[in-house]
Formats: C-alpha cells, structure tokens, sequence
C-alpha cells in the first residue's frame, strides 16, 4: 500500500481527503457535544459541593453515546444519513423524517477538514509530517467552531494539543525543542501581558484564558520564531472582520468577538507557509 502510494501521490491525496471528509464528520460530534458535556460536568460538582443528586448521573452524555438525533424531531440519525456532504446533498438538508432543515455548518465542517486534509498530504507527503499536521489542522477546526458558537476554547483539546506540539519538536519535527518550549511560554505570556494591560487599562477583560493557551500551544509546535507572524495575522484577520460585522451586520461593538478562530487562522498559516513568514523579518 505505501509502494502504490509513493508511486501514485494524487491516489494518496485522494485518501487523506477522503479520510479527513470522515474526520469533519466525527468533528461536528466534537464541536456540539463537547460544550454540553463541559456544562454538565460544572453542573454536576455544583450539585456535588451542595450535596445535592448529580443531574447527569442518570443520562451518561459523551461523544458515544447518546446516537445522533434529529434536534427537531428526535429522528435517530441512520449510517446512510451521516455520510459525509454526499448524505446533505442526497437529503437536499433536510431531515429524512420531519424535513426540518439542516445546517450548513455539518458539511461546512467536513469540506473544510477534507480540504486541509488533502492539502496537507500534497504538502508533505507519505511522512510523518503529515499525521501529525493533520492532528494540529483538526484540532484548530474544532477549536474555531467552539469559541464561535460558546465563545470557550477548551482545555480537553488546547493542552493536549500544546503537549503534542512539545512531543513532537522532541526530535525537531518543526522546529527544535528549545524553540518549542521558548514558543509555548511566549505564546502563553504575550497574550497573558495583553489581557491584564487592557484590563488594568479599562476594568474589562478583553480575552480568555483559553486563548494565552491556544498561541501557547502554536508556540509549541512551530517556535517563537513564528508567534510575530501568527499574532499580526490573527490580529489583522480579526480586525478587519470585527470592523465588518460592526458596519455591516450592525454588530454592536459591545458584543464580544471570538479570538480563537483568527488564532487557528495564524496556525493553519504557520503550518503551510510558516518558513517563509520567518523570512519576513527574522534576520539570517
């Protein structure tokens, strides 16, 4: 199979397409789930700190289990209506039972996977590289959908995800250890600085905590060399589209805007063209 894959790259393209199309799908359990079973768990160590009954001790509530139910009608989600995009197309976004629609965010969702999926494997190839740059590209996806749907990054993916990132460099995977380690400190602390001047500034918090863990865990996986880089592209990224949604969709500048998805939108920049950002302004 690797043979027939080094021989015929576009089949291997094709694969991880195909491959990351399934991973999407496992990622829309991920972004609806995980906030809800993040919730039930605060909800039950206050009910435990009261010593009152768990609420969630009856209604075990994971990625597993329950099965995927139409949210209008309770309709059991089958194995052919959960095929990826093919499924929504075939259903024209409707469900098979009650026809209430469907959001484009699920096949969104896929096609956005599949697509990183199959530029990464065009990128780097039959390598190790590319596994690992897949996990970090699936993880920035289910984070960015998170923080814009509960504005919350959470640390079941962002600290696993800076520990990846540490284990991975072990051996210079994208770039040394020592640039590793310097990254995930500075990734952390330059947001961390930003959030208590702004605070001391004007009595308000301007960020979460989740995000000092996000540039960290970017830090950790490409080095400090590339935290100029991802921060000015986040910023702008996020700059230009909050001053949009205020001007054109009457976002009231009140109304705080997610900061995760520019973060992960500097991440999936670090990873593709990351050396030559580098070369932008650090001197050789």
């Amino acid at each position: 199979m690797l043979e027939l894959f080094i021989d015929f790259p576009t089949g291997f393209i094709i694969v991880a397409i195909l491959f990351g199309l399934m991973i999407g799908s496992f990622l829309n359990v991920v972004i609806h789930r995980l906030p809800i079973m993040m919730e039930r768990a605060w909800r039950a160590q206050c009910a435990e700190i009261n010593g009152q009954p768990s609420p969630a001790a009856s209604s075990p509530y994971n990625l597993v289990v329950p099965r995927s139910t139409c949210p209008t009608c309770g309709h059991r989600i089958t194995a052919l209506e959960n095929i990826p995009i093919f499924s929504y197309l075939f259903l024209r976004g409707k469900c098979a039972a009650c026809h209430a629609p469907i959001s484009p965010r699920y096949p969104l969702v896929e096609a956005l996977t599949g697509l990183l999926a199959g530029a990464i494997a065009w990128k780097f190839g039959l390598e190790m590289h590319a596994l690992a740059a897949f996990f970090l590209a699936a993880a920035l996806v289910a984070l960015t959908f998170i923080d814009i749907d509960t504005h919350l990054l959470p640390d079941d993916i962002t600290l696993p995800l800076l520990w990846a990132g540490l284990l991975f460099n072990l051996n210079g995977g994208f770039t040394d250890l020592k640039s590793a380690v310097i990254g995930a400190v500075a990734g952390y602390l330059a947001l961390w600085s930003v959030y208590w001047l702004f605070k001391l500034a004007t009595g308000k918090e301007g960020m979460g905590y989740g995000d000092f863990k996000l540039l960290a865990a970017i830090g950790a996986w490409f080095g400090w060399q590339l935290l100029p880089a991802v921060i000015l592209l986040s910023s702008l990224t996020g700059s230009v589209i909050g001053i949009a949604l205020i001007l054109l969709a009457r976002h009231g500048r009140n109304v705080p805007i997610p900061f995760g998805p520019y973060l992960a939108l500097g991440g999936i920049a670090a990873l593709f063209w990351g050396p030559q950002l580098a070369q932008l302004y650090l001197v050789r």
